[in-house]
């Protein structure tokens, strides 16, 4: 019985977190939700007494979902600390084409549409979101060590990582271009590949390199 309630809520919660992603939040109603996932009204209201309630729990899933979801694919293509940031914003790029620019970053896609109106609750798992997703790729950044220059600000530079992506993919979403989001991500790769060599030199005035 324990095992078929918690089924039943992760197929709404899934259903509502996939139907937030295509649709938005305003635009989904709970009637959608329960139509899609074949629950009725009252096993939803068991679980959820709202709709905010309902998006809180799909908040959680994301912050659940960040490795296995998003970083795990990119840090296993490569055991380069660097290159596991650039892959990582590569595998939006992929999304991207995948589903014809229609779907962008789905937490991205909540805090433009909810703004200053989400709840209290909402608005924290949604910054929870940002600020682990920018914590994993300051990880890596951190292991890079002595191939950045050590008055480099990993956290800054990984926030920084962030803002390439969520602007990359509203600018190729908006033109239908994937040529948008690659020239961001180009232009931020440049800038790691200028600070290596900064790193570069510094060591060799040092006498290190």
């Amino acid at each position: 019985m324990a095992g078929e309630k918690r089924n039943t809520r992760k197929k709404i919660v899934e259903t509502a977190r996939a139907l937030f992603h295509e649709r938005g939040y305003h635009a989904t109603g709970l009637a959608e939700i329960l139509k899609a996932s074949g629950v009725g009204a009252g096993s939803l209201y068991h679980f959820f007494a709202s709709k905010e309630e309902l998006l809180s729990a799909v908040l959680d899933w994301y912050l659940e979902m960040l490795y296995p979801g998003v970083m795990d694919g990119p840090f296993a293509s490569t055991t380069d600390p660097i290159g596991r940031v650039v892959a990582v914003l590569k595998g939006y790029r992929e999304m991207l084409l995948m589903t014809d620019f229609n779907l962008g970053c789905p937490i991205g896609n909540l805090a433009l549409e909810l703004g200053a109106g989400a709840g209290p609750v909402v608005r924290e798992k949604i910054a929870q979101n940002f600020t682990n997703w920018c914590a994993a790729l300051e990880k890596c950044l951190v292991e890079a060590g002595d191939r950045l220059p050590a008055d480099v600000d990993r956290a800054a530079l990984a926030r920084f990582a962030l803002t390439v992506m969520e602007g990359g993919i509203m600018q190729a979403r908006s033109h239908r271009d994937i040529r948008y989001y690659d020239a961001s991500v180009a232009q931020f790769e440049d800038y790691l590949n200028r600070l290596q060599a900064q790193a570069r030199q510094e060591k060799q005035v040092r006498g290190e390199g």
